[in-house]
């Protein structure tokens, strides 16, 4: 049974920082292009980055370009989004999500995950 489940959300101010977790079990990590995807009220979900098996390709949204890494640990089957400079906008429910056939190069919003996490909230105020 697959399981991502997702920690680090919570409430900052604008221009403040959070780190997203994301620990999978279930499925051979290295197998799947990892990403985070994102959820607005009353928006469609979005693809925000994600990183290839390898973890040396990466892609990230226009929006959070310059502002979000990520990354992932295949020791601790994890991944991670360090999000600096966060802005209202930024706020969402942001999902973890394994990838079993796709390419992270071709784009996160190209993706279509196998795999989702629960969700963790992130609210930015102004």
């Amino acid at each position: 049974q697959v399981q991502l489940v997702e920690s680090g959300g919570g409430s900052v101010q604008s221009g403040g920082s959070l780190r997203l977790s994301c620990t999978a079990s279930g499925l051979t990590f290295d197998d799947h292009v990892m990403g985070w995807f994102r959820q607005a009220p009353g928006k469609e979900r979005e693809g925000v980055s994600c990183i290839s098996r390898s973890g040396g390709d990466t892609n990230y949204a226009v929006p959070v370009k310059g502002r979000f890494t990520i990354s992932r640990d295949p020791a601790k089957n994890t991944l991670y989004l360090q999000m600096n400079s966060l802005k209202p906008e930024d706020t969402a429910m942001y999902y973890c999500a394994a990838v079993t056939r796709g390419w992270c190069m071709a784009g996160v919003q190209s993706l279509r995950p196998s795999y989702w996490g629960q969700g963790t909230q992130v609210t930015v105020s102004s």
